[in-house]
This record gives structure tokens, C-alpha cells and sequence, in this order.
């Protein structure tokens, strides 16, 4: 086969492949890592790939041992949430852990593959969730490689078991020791953006003026009582309305005047945060990612990923606003 024919093939599988990669790893950029390594060992191996199995699922097994191998270093990813209990907004203090720690999120289009139907489109969305991602951390490796074959990729207990070299069995029993593992870890659903109907973006529009204009009544009427607050890299995080506007009217005061982009990450709405500029000239400056959960009409998640240089880039989003 020509080489920019492999090319071409290959990258036919990349974005579903990263989608994978990023649902088993938890991390955007380890899942760029395990993909291209995954296209790599394709190139060099692809004269003993002898057309027994698809090549897409030839890619997936070698995409499911790179991920196995870099899990075996002990990482699990996290949401502040899963480390830590809820702190009152009066004792609240932030402490930073390492990048390594945390879940991170993803722009829809480099793991979700634009050509699938609404049904596929639907569960990619839903998989990659930030609660379902965190969840899916809670399951030994391989359990985690079955789940998302089994129930997100729909693939057979007997492809599965040949994709791992084990039984059906086996493959059956660690799906249902997994489920159950994801069930305790309650990753309860929420709205994704498929798209948005007429009233979610009615709320979202609420949300954006309320943010903007630091309208603490409004933005109150809009979140779920027992909704929660968290700012990776930090740890902190605030369960319920009262406590969130509490920390919006204290530390979060220097929010005050900042302006909201739309944008769409992990299958949910999303925010590129901007506060104005401390140059004092008028212009915006990139403060966090946030990423909105929406559950039976109102805002029951609040994710502020604070590492703006890191995930700007990823999203395309612009250095800077200038004053309008």
C-alpha cells in the first residue's frame, strides 16, 4: 500500500480513536499522546497486520494497550469532588494540586466524529461528560476498556474478548462488576448540547447576563439548590446556591465585569471566561473554561478550569477581547 494511502486511512479512525483514548485516560492531551503512539506502532506494524479484524479494529487494540500501559503508571484523574468533601464558603481556601490530578476537558470536535447519526451522536455526547468520564476513573483499567467497547462503542462480549484476549465471560462479568462500580458513582445524566433546545438556551442566556451583569438574585433563580462549584487546579469546592453566591460576592468579587464566549466542551455548553484586563485599558483577559451542567431546567454544575494557557489553545479561543 502507497504511504499517503496508510496516511490516509489511518487518519480516517483518529477522532473516534482520541474519543476513546480520552474517555480511558481522562486527559485531552495524554489522549492526543495514545493516538498518535497508536498510529505510530500502526505505520511500523502494518506488515503483519494480516486483515484477519478490521483495521479499525486493529486500531483499537493497539490503541487499548497504549492506554493500559500508561494507566499502569497509578494515574487516576479527578474532579475536586471526588478528592475532597464540600467546604463552606466561610472556611474556604484554596489549595492547588498537581495538573496530574485533575479530569480535563475537551473540545466536542476532537472526540466526537462528525459523520455519525443522531443515535451515536447522542451517546458520544453523553460518554464524555465530565461526571461520566470521573466516573469511568473509579474502574480498574481493563473494566474501563470493556464499559466503553460494550456500552458506549457497542461492539460484541466476542469482539471485545478478542480485542483483550480473553473470554466472553470474562468480558461479561467485568461489564457487570463495572456498571455496577459507575452506578455507586451516581455520574447522574445531563443535558448535552445536541443541540440545545429553545428553552436551554433561554437559560443559558439567563446565565450569561446574570454572570455578566453579577446579578446574585438572578444568577440564584437559575441554579439547582444543591449545585456545586469547583476550579481545577484547585481543590475547593461549594455545594449549593447560597454558598456559591457567597464566594462570588468574596474571593470570586474580582469576577465582577467579566464576559462570557459560548463554546462546547465534553458534549455539554461551555464558557471561555475573559476578566477584564488588569492593564486597566478596557480589553478582556482569558480567565477560566467553564463548563456548564444542566439538569431538569437549571444549572446544577459549575467547572472553572483556571489553566488558561493550557486550555485556550485547545479551543481556539483568542488571547484576548478587546473592549467593545
Amino acid at each position: 500500500m502507497a504511504t499517503q494511502d496508510l496516511d490516509s486511512r489511518l487518519e480516517q479512525h483518529r477522532t473516534e480513536l482520541t474519543g476513546y483514548c480520552y474517555r480511558m485516560l481522562g486527559s485531552a492531551f495524554e489522549a492526543d499522546d495514545a493516538v498518535q503512539d497508536t498510529m505510530v506502532r500502526a505505520w511500523r506494524n502494518f506488515d503483519k497486520f494480516e486483515g484477519r479484524s478490521s483495521l479499525r479494529s486493529w486500531l483499537y487494540r493497539i490503541a487499548t494497550n497504549v492506554c493500559l500501559d500508561m494507566l499502569n503508571a497509578g494515574n487516576r484523574r479527578a474532579r475536586p469532588m471526588d478528592l475532597t468533601a464540600a467546604t463552606p464558603v466561610a472556611q474556604a481556601a484554596l489549595n492547588s494540586r498537581p495538573e496530574i490530578t485533575w479530569l480535563e476537558p475537551v473540545p466536542d470536535g476532537r472526540v466526537l466524529p462528525s459523520a455519525a447519526g443522531p443515535a451515536e451522536t447522542a451517546v458520544s455526547r453523553e460518554s464524555v461528560r465530565l461526571a461520566f468520564v470521573a466516573a469511568l476513573q473509579h474502574l480498574p483499567p481493563k473494566q474501563r476498556a470493556v464499559l466503553i467497547l460494550r456500552e458506549v462503542l457497542a461492539w460484541k462480549a466476542s469482539e471485545v474478548a478478542e480485542l483483550l484476549e480473553t473470554t466472553v465471560a470474562s468480558v461479561n462479568s467485568a461489564l457487570q462488576r463495572a456498571r455496577a462500580t459507575i452506578a455507586e458513582h451516581g455520574a447522574r445524566e445531563t443535558d448535552t448540547a445536541d443541540p440545545l433546545d429553545e428553552e436551554q438556551r433561554k437559560l443559558l442566556e439567563r446565565y450569561v447576563a446574570a454572570f455578566e451583569g453579577y446579578d446574585m438574585a438572578a444568577l440564584t433563580a437559575l441554579l439547582h439548590e444543591d449545585a456545586t462549584l469547583s476550579m481545577p487546579p484547585y481543590d475547593l469546592w461549594l455545594r449549593g446556591h447560597d454558598d456559591i453566591v457567597g464566594w462570588m460576592l468574596g474571593v470570586g468579587e474580582v469576577c465582577r465585569g467579566s464576559k462570557l464566549v459560548p463554546v462546547v466542551a465534553n458534549g455539554t455548553p461551555a464558557f471561555a471566561h475573559y476578566h477584564p484586563s488588569r492593564s486597566g485599558d478596557g480589553g478582556f483577559e482569558p480567565w477560566a473554561l467553564m463548563v456548564i451542567e444542566i439538569v431538569d431546567g437549571k444549572v446544577s454544575g459549575i467547572t472553572s478550569f483556571l489553566d488558561t494557557k493550557r486550555w485556550f489553545p485547545l479551543f481556539d479561543l483568542p488571547e484576548r477581547l478587546e473592549k467593545e
